[in-house]
């Protein structure tokens, strides 16, 4: 990434120098022709700097065009470096995101207990099988409260929190957090899906990594239980959608997978990344998360096992507490 920017502001400063010398050539000209001169005095040398600043103008267009395909197609291919510290050296099979909040440590705690590793047994699991696991929390509206002092102690205990410092935690800024958690993951690690998970939920870990085994043959996935449910358009409903009417006819909603758990492939980890700025998120956080991949070329894939009821059926991967 560093040497991308470098040469990005190398070509920055080519394109100025070619900006300086356009201006050297019109100023000669006029001169020539205010003077009734009857050949331009452009040096040899001014004209070399022509020539030079002109490829590099060259230059400057096609990284342009280059980046704007990867930022339309969700990849960052060879402007990541290699060296970058905070992506893994191994491939990852995956980046499990819990979403959890204030108040949830009875909730975090079970999930220790139950289905998510701790210590040396998580370390194991990550390197054995190649699948993080991280509880995902956001900061205090009063930054620095005792809210926030109960989480950073919790972690120096666990170690096994992403906090997204930026982002500040209240119920209907859920789909922005989301938002944040594919952001950060395909930042921070190099791997295969990134998932997302609510702290209410419970997983079978093998299962979820045999089953995502068999799709990393398919460049731009999307798994989930797929569902198209209804827009409320009142204000008082307790699903309330204050976008209702970009829906058609206000009736359903794109088809998207349900938020209880869902997983995305690598590229669409890193197009959210990418476009974070300008990503529209709605009420709901599946649904935003469905509306990212709309425009894109997505395998969409209706996973029944990622139908995370209350009661477990044989073969599913998670289940509500």
């Amino acid at each position: 990434m560093l040497s991308m920017i470098a040469t990005m502001a190398s070509i920055y400063v080519a394109g100025r120098l070619w900006q300086d010398a356009e201006n050297r050539v019109y100023l000669i000209k006029e001169l020539d022709r205010r003077t009734g001169q009857g050949q331009s005095a452009i040096s040899v040398d001014d004209t070399l700097k022509v020539i030079a600043c002109k490829d590099q103008r060259k230059r400057l267009s096609e990284l342009e065009m280059e980046l704007a395909a990867a930022r339309h197609e969700g990849f960052v291919g060879k402007y990541l470096s290699d060296n970058n510290e905070n992506r893994s050296q191994k491939k990852l099979l995956a980046v499990i995101g819990i979403i959890t909040q204030f108040g949830h440590k009875n909730k975090r705690d079970a999930i220790r207990r139950s289905w998510m590793p701790t210590g040396a047994a998580r370390k194991k699991l990550e390197e054995d099988k190649g699948i993080i696991l991280r509880f995902v929390i956001g900061r205090s509206a009063n930054r620095g409260d005792n809210l926030d002092k109960a989480i950073d102690s919790e972690n120096r205990q666990t170690n096994d929190f992403i906090i997204v410092d930026n982002h500040i935690e209240a119920p209907e800024e859920l789909p922005k957090k989301s938002k944040s958690f594919f952001a950060h993951a395909a930042d921070a690690w190099d791997a295969e899906f990134y998932a997302k998970v609510n702290d209410d939920i419970y997983v079978n870990i093998d299962a979820l990594g045999t089953m995502l085994a068999n799709h990393r043959d398919k460049p731009r996935v999307y798994l989930g239980c797929m569902k198209s449910g209804e827009v409320f358009s009142e204000p008082g409903h307790k699903w309330y959608e204050p976008d209702w009417w970009k829906f058609g006819d206000g009736k359903s909603y794109l088809r998207h997978a349900s938020g209880e758990m869902y997983v995305i492939s690598q590229p669409l980890a890193q197009f959210i990344s990418i476009n974070r700025e300008i990503l529209r998120t709605y009420a709901h956080d599946d649904v935003s998360a469905g509306s990212w991949f709309i425009g894109l070329d997505v395998k969409y894939v209706d996973e029944g096992k990622l139908c995370c009821s209350s009661s477990w059926t044989s073969g599913a991967i998670c289940g509500a507490v």
